[in-house]
């Protein structure tokens, strides 16, 4: 293959198109003789270049170029937010921002169920959407569960999170990923995250040592609510903990899109331990029946050999685990 003059001479393009072209961390290789080039979105690429009229006959150049033109369009849309994340970038490469972050936004996820919860008892139509309405949490509960998760953010995730800190500094590149791509991404890493903790928890309920010396604890309250999403021994905490932060580095996403599917996955896990089958409800807004939602899991806990899956349906459904709730129950 020609060099890089060679293929695009005779051509002209905006200089947005030129930046595009050197700053979306491609980076060349050999394959069998050619030139071929790894972006640091591949969902994006994928998908872009399987839906625009670039064909592999027009040559790489071509494809490159269409790939950059639309990458520029869609990275414009999250620009400015990015740039406004990395003006915090002191305290993003602090190695107390992972645990912090992660703490506050799942309590800010808590609030409006324990609202519920406060309210529910007071205005009777609330309660036609809690999952098991006869039961609700007391005081003392949610304040234990609060103290439990404190705790073990202090003495088991922050030590974890400054020796990931200190073995893999953080980086923050200057251009924003596209939309597309963190749509893309955030939906591939939910996916590699529902499989891991799907054969993890599998595996700790067939198992009875595993179950009895690491599960059993997170099955204590078999009506769920939204405080009980953590309340979890320190090797199922860490563990979940480990398949969360794993799947945007293998996927390799950018780091606002690691962010989004961090996010996406504590509110996915306080809704499904909320016990409220609301009318918003991620599964209700996923067709088909993909996800199973609050009621899917809250059914986990009160029968405790079903639906280990704890977002999608469909490893349950292929394995014979899918159990739905009975309408008369």
């Amino acid at each position: 293959m020609g060099s890089e003059n060679e293929l695009f001479s005779g051509r002209e393009f905006a200089p947005s198109l030129w930046l595009a072209l050197f700053s979306f961390h491609h980076r060349a290789r050999k394959v069998r003789g050619r030139d071929t080039y790894e972006y640091h979105e591949p969902a994006t690429a994928l998908f872009i270049l399987s839906t625009m009229n670039c064909s592999w006959q027009q040559g790489l150049a071509d494809s490159r170029l269409c790939l950059a033109h639309h990458e520029v369009r869609s990275t414009l849309l999250l620009q400015p937010l990015w740039d406004l994340v990395r003006g915090k970038e002191g305290w993003l490469k602090s190695p107390f921002f992972p645990v912090l972050f992660s703490f506050m936004v799942y309590m800010l996820f808590c609030i409006p169920f324990l609202a519920l919860d406060l309210l529910s008892s007071k205005v009777p139509s609330l309660r036609r959407y809690k999952i098991q309405p006869q039961r609700s949490p007391t005081a003392g509960v949610l304040l234990g569960c609060v103290l439990h998760t404190v705790y073990n953010h202090v003495v088991f995730i922050f030590p974890v999170t400054v020796a990931h800190w200190y073995w893999r500094p953080v980086s923050l590149p200057s251009v924003a990923p596209g939309l597309l791509g963190v749509l893309l991404d955030t939906t591939a890493c939910l996916l590699l995250f529902d499989f891991q903790y799907f054969l993890w928890h599998v595996l700790h309920h067939r198992v009875p040592w595993l179950y009895k010396t690491f599960h059993k604890l997170h099955h204590k309250h078999t009506a769920t609510f939204a405080l009980s999403t953590h309340y979890s021994s320190a090797w199922e905490t860490l563990s979940l903990g480990l398949f969360a932060g794993a799947c945007p580095m293998l996927l390799k996403c950018h780091p606002l899109t690691e962010m989004a599917f961090f996010v996406v996955n504590i509110w996915l896990s306080v809704e499904d331990h909320s016990g409220y089958d609301l009318p918003w409800s991620t599964h209700r807004l996923v067709p088909f029946g993909l996800c199973g939602g609050p009621p899917h899991h809250d059914l986990h806990h009160l029968r405790f050999k079903s639906n280990y899956a704890p977002y999608f349906t469909h490893w349950d459904k292929l394995l014979g685990t899918f159990v739905d709730l009975d309408p008369k129950e």
